[in-house]
């Protein structure tokens, strides 16, 4: 579908978009500020530049994933979390290596396993005893404490581990020995999940999946990037990325995102196709393949993350386009089949293709 006329694009003479900026900006919540036109084109024009510098210096380390790497980046833009999902040597690991690199966050990895305990994860106290013999308490932060953080295959955790990882996610701090101890911010969660191997993992809770904003699926990549993988990654010498942000300016964008105006149709597009995911709403399909669908927060994702990747993209405003584009990883972890669909060998995907055929998103 081509871009209709609530498809802003940020243009080469700004002067020209201000105007059309400040009708936009009528459509904000009355709670939110509104931004003036020349101020808001020029802190969205700052914004694409660092985005565009971003892309360029990951795109120097992770060849062939344009659009998982835009995913991740628009779910961070957004303020959430992610699940990559994918089989092992995609490059999970790398990117989010990368995006900590390019993004000026503290990254930090925690490979999970079975026997991983939620102090392992959150921190711990320890007793101390000083030079008079006094005897303390003092908290050990664990690798939680950080900007952003790799659940490396998240479901080969004990549910317990797990859990102390996602009440982190929802709430941005942890809470040990009855201290509460906030994170830092910004926070951001990537977890990686092998669809393939199932033996001795503890897959997810619905209820838990619906805390990552976006589920990413990683693909194979194709020919010509396979093929740049190994002249330009098995050399003496390796492509580095750069900083480009700080932690900062990444809150400073984010903070843009949600600034951002939608316009009514892209909000009736939302709603349409988060109602018709959910079964005894009228929706054939939902009606003959779905046994749950999503909720209010599928919502809230997709109204965060069409502005995060109009912005990610260089508009002033998102789209309808937008709302189709995100539609399968903002939804397919949050709806379950019924037995005739899979039965029919159907997959969520086929089910969110299906719907937006309908809507003709």
């Amino acid at each position: 579908m081509g871009r209709g006329p609530d498809s802003t694009g940020i243009g080469r003479r700004p002067c020209r978009r201000f105007d059309e900026w400040r009708r936009f900006m009528t459509m904000l919540a009355p709670h939110e500020p509104a931004l003036a036109g020349e101020d808001a084109v020029a802190k969205a024009e700052a914004a694409l530049g660092d985005l565009a510098r971003v892309k360029a210096s990951v795109g120097r380390v992770i060849f062939g994933q344009e659009s998982v790497v835009a995913q991740t980046v628009i779910a961070i833009l957004a303020g959430g979390h992610a699940l990559l999902v994918g089989v092992p040597g995609l490059a999970k690991t790398k990117l989010v290596e990368t995006l900590g690199t390019a993004l000026g966050l503290d990254a930090r990895r925690i490979q999970f396993t079975p026997d991983l305990m939620p102090s392992d994860i959150v921190g711990s106290e320890v007793m101390e005893q000083d030079e008079t013999g006094r005897r303390s308490f003092r908290f050990i932060p664990g690798p939680v404490f950080a900007q952003l953080l790799m659940a490396d295959e998240i479901n080969r955790a004990s549910p317990r581990t797990q859990s102390a990882l996602l009440q982190s996610m929802q709430e941005y701090h942890v809470t040990v020995a009855g201290a509460r101890h906030d994170l830092p911010a910004p926070f951001h969660v990537l977890a990686t999940q092998n669809p393939l191997e199932q033996e001795g993992t503890y897959p997810l809770p619905e209820a838990q999946l619906d805390r990552f904003l976006m589920q990413v699926d990683v693909p194979y990549p194709d020919i010509e990037a396979e093929r740049r993988i190994l002249l330009e990654t098995t050399g003496a010498t390796e492509a580095k990325a750069e900083a480009v942000l700080t932690a900062e300016r990444l809150r400073e964008i984010q903070a843009l995102v949600r600034r951002m105006p939608v316009p009514e149709s892209v909000v009736e597009a939302i709603l349409a196709l988060v109602r018709s995911a959910r079964p005894g709403h009228g929706a054939k399909e939902a009606d003959a393949h779905i046994a749950w669908g999503p909720g209010p927060r599928a919502s809230q994702a997709l109204m965060t993350c069409v502005r995060a990747r109009a912005l990610y993209e260089g508009r002033l405003a998102p789209s309808v386009d937008d709302v189709a584009a995100l539609a399968e990883p903002i939804l397919q972890h949050r709806m379950a089949l019924n037995f005739s669909a899979r039965a029919e060998g159907m997959s969520v995907r086929d089910v969110i293709a299906a719907l937006k055929r309908d809507m003709t998103l």
